[in-house]
């Protein structure tokens, strides 16, 4: 008996399947979803193709008629979330009719043989055709009942792979995670690299500029030094020079030094020599004084002597005025004698005729020897003129000839007159 039943299940489900395979086989899948979007209240061939999809997979149990009512737009909400659509909103857009067709069969010329024979039928799927054509309600039941055992293996397949395909993206989340953080890394690690090379860079540069620096400075210094040394070299020069300038001024000075110690020499020998000569001259005139004496005597002949005068003195002058102006005129001779006298009467010269014409320096003809030239008469006369009174000078005391006179100081006497070659002075 027990076989006989398993017989009898297998016959009919044998059955059921050859007859599900022909009807799958003999009636023609179709896709007739148009572009538009399906919404509630809408009718027409695409309402159709839903409701029998949503059948097919368990989702709808209403009849397919056609018009989007409230068991279809919640039949289309359940499907929209069981397979994760973005939006559950219930309206029929293309990525709801691209799952549909992805997930169901339908089934248009059955469906709408059916409709148009308006006999009642279902489209649910796993249950062939036949069986769907004014099915009983037994029928109807156990149809749902396979639809909605495919709709519960397939939310189950779906949930599996949208799991799967969760953990899938999940690890594609993971991996890219991991390669944006890797990425991350190498930036970092660039970035890193690009900010050491930047440091190091800097580093460069600044090592750089201070060595530009230090070379700067020790340049700096270098020609510091070299003026300095400079400065020290002219420094140095101008000493050298100022003590040059001090020792050509010195050996001046001692030149200068010795030409006037050879001066001062030079004069002391001519006054040594004027003494001498003056002494030469009073011993000589002592001797002449003498012989005069000695002949006067002989010849025992008075002469009488104007002013006071001795022959002696007379004698003398007329020497004087012979070596100082022999050819000049008569009263150029007598000027020279006259000037004799005058110094004889002043305070400032010695008060004998020897002691003014022997005085150092006075007259050139004692300086030259010419004083012991013999004299003329005319020279004995201008002096006895003289003594007589006879002064052409107007009272002079210096003269000079100024073609040969040297000093400057007999230049700064008051001039009274010129008489022949000579200036005579006050």
């Amino acid at each position: 008996m027990k076989n006989m039943r398993i017989m009898l299940m297998v016959a009919v489900v044998t059955f059921t399947s050859v007859t599900f395979q022909f009807f799958s086989i003999h009636v023609p899948e179709a896709h007739a979803f148009s572009e538009q979007t399906i919404q509630r209240g809408a009718t027409g061939s695409d309402v159709i193709e839903l409701q029998s999809r949503l059948q097919y997979n368990g989702y709808y149990h209403g009849t397919i008629d056609g018009v989007y009512g409230w068991s279809t737009y919640w039949a289309v909400r359940n499907f929209q979330h069981m397979f994760g659509l973005d939006e559950v909103d219930g309206l029929v857009g293309q990525k709801t009719k691209d799952m549909l067709r992805n997930s169901t069969k339908f089934y248009k010329d059955f469906v709408y043989k059916q409709i148009n024979e308006g006999k009642k039928f279902t489209h649910y799927g796993g249950v062939p055709l036949a069986q769907q054509t004014a099915p009983s309600e037994q029928q109807i039941q156990k149809a749902r009942q396979i639809a909605e055992q495919r709709k519960q293996q397939r939310e189950q397949k779906y949930k599996a792979q949208a799991k799967e395909q969760q953990a899938q993206q999940n690890q594609q989340a993971q991996q890219k995670q991991q390669e944006q953080q890797k990425q991350q890394a190498q930036q970092n690690q660039q970035e890193q690299q690009k900010q050491q090379a930047q440091q190091n860079q800097q580093e460069q540069q600044k090592q750089q500029a201070q060595q530009n620096q230090q070379a700067q400075q020790k340049q700096q210094a270098q020609q510091n030094q070299q003026a300095q040394q400079k400065q020290q070299a002219q420094q140095n020069q101008q000493e050298q020079q100022k003590q040059q300038a001090q020792q050509n001024q010195q050996a001046q000075q001692k030149q200068q030094a010795q030409q006037n110690q050879q001066e001062q020499q030079k004069q002391q020998a001519q006054q040594n020599q004027q003494a001498q000569q003056k002494q030469q001259a009073q011993q000589n005139q002592e001797a002449q004084n003498k012989a005069t004496q000695n002949k006067e005597q002989k010849e025992s002949t008075a002469v009488n002597l104007p002013g006071g005068y001795s022959q002696n003195d007379i004698q003398l002058m007329s020497n004087a005025v012979y070596g100082e102006s022999r050819g000049e005129p008569y009263i150029g001779q007598v000027a020279v004698a006259a000037v004799i006298l005058n110094r004889v009467n002043s305070a400032t010269f010695p008060n004998t005729v020897a002691g003014v014409i022997f005085e150092p320096r006075a007259f050139t003809a004692v300086a030259d020897g010419q004083i012991w030239l013999t004299p003329n008469e005319q020279a004995k006369k201008a002096v006895l003129d003289a003594i007589n009174g006879f002064d052409p000078t107007e009272g002079a005391i210096y003269y000079f000839n100024p073609d040969t006179a040297t000093s400057s100081w007999i230049w700064g006497r008051p001039q009274i007159k010129r008489i022949g070659k000579h200036i005579f002075c006050e």
